[in-house]
């Protein structure tokens, strides 16, 4: 099932230049990026993005982090792209997720892990909404699509 799922590069990835490495691994995998830009995240929108936290103990923490720098934000397209993606992102805890993972790769604590994914369909409509425009979402054929697909 073709879907989209939103990612976000946090800002000790941007910090650490790791954009191009993450960006990559998801390219080289096959998946389409539909959707990319570096954005400043404010406190409005960090707390809309993160508000299933608001009652946690970490939540002012996660809005102060999460604004300290920009970010990268990016709309990906294929077929279940959304446990694909996750699934490359790895455990939400560094210390638990696998090598060969984004997060077990380049992360050691929970509050620096480097990623977000979106963790469902629902979750992944409506972290986009937030984040982008419908124009500034395109849609084009890749042309190896064939080789990358069944």
């Amino acid at each position: 099932m073709m879907e989209k799922t939103f990612v976000m590069i946090k800002p000790d990835a941007v910090k650490r230049r790791l954009i191009g490495e993450i960006i990559q691994r998801f390219e080289k995998r096959g998946l389409q990026i539909v959707a990319m830009k570096m954005v400043d995240v404010d406190k409005e929108l960090a707390k809309k993005h993160y508000a299933e936290h608001k009652d946690k103990p970490f939540f002012k923490d996660l809005i102060k982090y999460i604004t300290s720098s920009p970010v990268v934000v990016l709309v990906l397209k294929g077929k279940n792209c959304i446990s694909v993606v996750r699934k490359m992102v790895g455990a939400t805890d560094p210390k638990e997720a696998e090598s060969g993972t984004i997060r077990g790769d380049f992360a050691l604590e929970i509050g620096r892990n480097i990623i977000h994914a979106s963790d469902s369909p629902e979750s992944a409509e409506r972290e986009i909404k937030l984040f982008f425009k419908n124009s500034e979402i395109f849609e084009y054929n890749m042309p190896d699509a064939d080789i990358i697909y069944e």
